[in-house]
């Protein structure tokens, strides 16, 4: 015990406080509740191998973790980053656009560097919702910081649903005229989390022609644009012959196993780029300088990124046995570093499933619920552990087999 002079005060609280309702309304972030089950698993002594959280645990390639050493080196002087972004970077970045797609993007007018693209999915409904516009569509299950965004600008949220029988693309004929007539975004992620599925051209060529009839913005999320399994390299919306009305955002974060350092880009519609220029330095979300000065770096480098994909590969190698014998079925798509897989036959409940798989194996599963109730009936799977732990968690998988759960 400490002694008295250094004991910590016990303070009472009467006062009220006032928060954001819409802060206090929220329900726990799924992805906390899943932290929580991991570190009550670590308490119990289990040796759990965590393949819920997609959060790349691959070292940063040695030549980006130089060129950010190299950057604090030659810059001592650490002045606020401008939210328009080093003019370096963001020719970095349409050089990347041109060389991946064949698309010419005017560095000058079309792209501002982010911090990742978390913040910028958040934040992108305070941008544009307004004078009538209140409404945000985005896709179901899928990635949750859309929503909470849409609810903290005080947007109505819109769920598309996404099911096998469609390819796991929402129909945008279900729209309606006066959904359509309120729609400030509608957000799609391809290659899509959770679901792995990726999305033709030819939907993004529909998509962007109804957000240009009807006033809205369409916003792609293409954080895993560089993973994919099989087939050919997904399509983008920056293929598009006009960026009217379109945003895309993109990460080093899965490209170049960067999670940490917080750099992406949003590209697309100069109007667009104009307004987040304008709201950005609001609320203080420029990378870093030294950041994106490596960021420069990653950008114009494919070789490691060959190497990511070729690591994710053989993690899927070694595992696909073991998910199989316990009787998870693959139900999604070619892309991502994650696997949507359908839960074994007679077994209906995704948390009640991941619950026991931890319980009985130690390994972390996210349940498909966690994305919405299109989600039921499903768990992820992140292939973020070392190639390594994946060959120890394929082997607990066939030692537990096809049990019921």
């Amino acid at each position: 015990m400490l002694p008295d002079a250094r004991r910590a005060p016990v303070r009472a609280v009467s006062a009220s406080l006032p928060l954001n309702p819409v802060l206090t309304g929220l329900g726990t972030y799924p992805f906390v509740r899943l932290g929580e089950a991991r570190a009550a698993a670590v308490a119990r002594g289990v040796d759990v191998i965590d393949l819920g959280v997609g959060e790349p645990r691959e070292e940063t390639p040695a030549f980006l973790r130089e060129a950010l050493c190299d950057a604090v080196r030659a810059h001592p002087v650490a002045g606020y980053p401008l939210a328009v972004g080093l003019p370096e970077l963001r020719d970095a970045i349409a050089a990347w656009i041109d060389r991946r797609y064949g698309a010419t993007v005017d560095p000058g007018t079309e792209i501002v560097p982010t911090l990742g693209s978390k913040e910028l999915v958040f934040s992108l409904a305070e941008v544009c919702a307004g004078g009538g516009r209140d409404l945000v569509a985005m896709t179901s299950p899928g990635y949750p910081v859309a929503e909470r965004g849409a609810a903290f600008a005080g947007c109505e949220v819109l769920e598309l649903p996404l099911t096998a029988e469609r390819d796991f693309l929402p129909d945008l004929d279900a729209l309606t005229a006066e959904q359509l007539s309120r729609l400030a975004i509608l957000w799609l992620n391809y290659p899509n989390n959770p679901t792995a599925a990726v999305a033709p051209l030819a939907f993004y060529e529909r998509a962007a022609a109804l957000a240009r009839e009807h006033g809205f913005v369409l916003a792609s999320d293409e954080a895993y644009s560089e993973l994919w399994f099989t087939g050919d390299p997904p399509a983008s919306a920056l293929q598009l012959d006009s960026l009217e009305n379109v945003l895309v955002c993109n990460t080093l974060s899965k490209r170049s196993s960067m999670p940490g350092y917080r750099s992406g880009f949003a590209a697309g519609d100069a109007r667009l780029i104009a307004a987040l220029r304008r709201y950005r330095p609001n609320v203080g979300v420029a990378p870093q300088e030294f950041v994106q000065r490596a960021a420069v770096a990653a950008w114009g480098d494919e070789e490691h990124v060959v190497a990511v994909r070729a690591l994710y590969r053989a993690k899927l190698a070694v595992l696909a046995p073991g998910l199989e014998a316990v009787g998870l079925r693959d139900a999604g798509g070619p892309a991502t570093f994650f696997r949507w897989l359908a839960l074994p036959q007679g077994v209906t409940g995704s948390e009640d499933f991941a619950t026991e798989l931890l319980d009985e194996t130690g390994l972390v599963v996210t349940p498909g619920a966690y994305f919405g109730p299109a989600g039921e009936g499903y768990v992820r799977v992140a292939l973020v552990p070392t190639l390594e732990r994946c060959t120890e968690a394929a082997e607990r998988l066939l030692r537990r087999g096809g049990r019921p759960v």
